[in-house]
This record gives structure tokens, sequence and C-alpha cells, in this order.
């Protein structure tokens, strides 16, 4: 698959997975693309964890509440550690948000599903610390995302997206 192809397919798949383990090198694929993404003033602020063990995946989709994603064969967590790059800003937010989008485009590009799950992640009930946990990460760094990476039992849907016109313009903001 090109990389216009995969941007165009891809799709955020909340369903249920095939119990078919994801092959380890396609998980280091995966996250060498996550790897490669640009970092603000080459900080390198993303790291990544992918877990294929049963075991551990239980453990894992225990503490995630709402549960979501709990028949995926793998997942990959999204590590960031806050460190300012340039006049005191620091850009984990943008590093980690490209390392994300990289993989979702190679997932695609390899056949599999996922989702980028942040939000009730990163909420006030502390579900990435817990698997943070879970995991042995070292407080300096912050579990941010899951991306569970798996063969979809159905085909992802797409998402009604405004039109191109709406939201893209040349020369200057068109309002209409």
């Amino acid at each position: 698959m090109d990389t216009l192809e995969a941007i165009f397919s891809r799709r955020s798949y909340r369903g249920r997975y095939k119990s078919d383990a994801v092959p380890r090198e396609d998980l280091v694929t995966i996250m060498k693309a996550g790897l490669s993404a640009p970092s603000g003033c080459n900080k390198q602020t993303a790291s990544l964890i992918a877990v294929d063990d049963r075991e551990v995946l239980d453990r894992l989709f225990a503490v995630i509440d709402p549960p979501v994603a709990q028949t995926a064969p793998a997942v990959i967590c999204v590590l960031t550690r806050r460190i300012n790059a340039y006049r005191d800003k620091c850009y984990a937010v943008q590093d980690y948000s490209a390392a994300i989008e990289n993989m979702l485009l190679a997932v695609t590009a390899l056949g599999y599903a996922s989702c980028w799950y942040e939000g009730h992640i990163t909420d006030e009930d502390m579900i990435g610390r817990k698997m943070a946990d879970i995991l042995g990460v070292p407080g300096e760094y912050e579990l941010v995302c899951m991306l569970p990476v798996g063969r979809p039992e159905t085909e992802p849907s797409q998402s009604a997206k405004l039109p191109f016109g709406e939201r893209a313009w040349f020369n200057g903001f068109k309002a209409e």
C-alpha cells in the first residue's frame, strides 16, 4: 500500500478483533514508524511499549473503564516525557501525536486496524498511570495513549467528514 492510499483508507476501529496474533516483526515495523516521526527540537519525547502477552493485556484491560479494545491481540502504549525544547516550550504533545499518526498509517498499510485511545486514558481517574504501573514505567514518563492492533472482525467504517471546502481554502480564510 502506498502512503496516500494508507492516509485515505485509515479508519478508527472500535469493534472486535480476530484472535490472530500480530507477529512481533509487524509490531516492530509499526513502532519504528512511530519513532521515525518528527520531534520538536529533536528531543524525542515519545517512547513506546508493545504488549502482546495475553496475561499482561488482560491486566491492562482490567483497569480501563469504560472497557475498550478488549479483544485486541496486541496494543502499543505511548509514553511521553515533558522535556522543554525551545524557549522553555515543550513539544511532547506534538511529538507523541506525530508518532501516533505514523503508527496508525503503518497499522493500516499492514492490513490491521486500530484506534487512538487517549481521552479516558489521561482523565483524572489516572488510568494511564495504572497502566504504566502494570508495565513498570518510571514516574517521569506519562502513558498517554493506547493503540490496539489486530485484524478487525468487521470492516472499519468511514466517519462522516465535512466537505473539503468547509475546512480548507486557498489564499485566506473563507467562511461560507
